[in-house]
């Protein structure tokens, strides 16, 4: 008997823990990691500057050979995507066997402006918006298996140029044949909002 008594206590409150343990099961579940964040955020404008970026990186790769002439266009494809102004400019440099011929190594300069948050009272500001982006082979599609070194030579550049969020940068190349989970980016980045009609 002192044995049966002495359990009440522990099964009531076991059944309480129970009980609450249902209601918090019912209850709306907590906003965690950085897609939930996101979806609060994906549509609201906001003002942004433009920021002026003068850099230059090397890229050297062993499993895919660019000329310089394509080397400049990918990059540019690769800036545009993650928000930079139309007006960028992207140069190589160190191609010893002219513009069209396939290389291992380059010197690229840019030169563009990439979406700043503006300050208050901004006169040259436009509405912008936190956008999901994703790179990987095949997405966006002018993306191969092939662009990883390229990503990897890049990750100084895109992270450090771009106002981004939740960011997961992960470059992982190996020399032929290149791999399909090779590279991917994810996160948010601010893109001027299209305009509504």
């Amino acid at each position: 008997m002192m044995r049966y008594t002495s359990l009440v206590p522990a099964l009531v409150f076991c059944a309480a823990m129970a009980l609450a343990a249902a209601s918090a099961a019912n209850a709306s579940p907590l906003r965690e990691g950085p897609g939930d964040d996101a979806k609060q955020t994906d549509t609201d404008k906001i003002p942004i500057a433009w920021q002026h970026h003068r850099t230059t990186f090397s890229y050297f790769g062993v499993t895919v050979l660019y000329s310089c002439d394509g080397l400049e266009e990918q990059v540019r494809r690769i800036l545009l995507y993650l928000g930079a102004r139309g007006d960028l400019k992207v140069r190589t440099r160190g191609c010893p066997h002219g513009p069209d011929a396939p290389t291992h190594n380059a010197w690229v300069d840019v030169d563009f402006h990439a979406p700043v948050p503006a300050g208050g009272g901004s006169a040259d500001t436009v509405m912008a918006q936190w956008t999901r982006m994703e790179l990987k082979p095949r997405h966006p599609s002018f993306l191969s298996e092939g662009d990883c070194e390229l990503m990897q030579d890049m990750k100084d550049l895109v992270t450090g140029s771009f106002t981004v969020r939740d960011i997961d940068y992960r470059a992982s190349c190996f020399p032929n044949p290149p791999s399909i989970d090779g590279f991917a980016v994810k996160g948010l980045t601010l893109k001027v909002a299209a305009p509504t009609r």
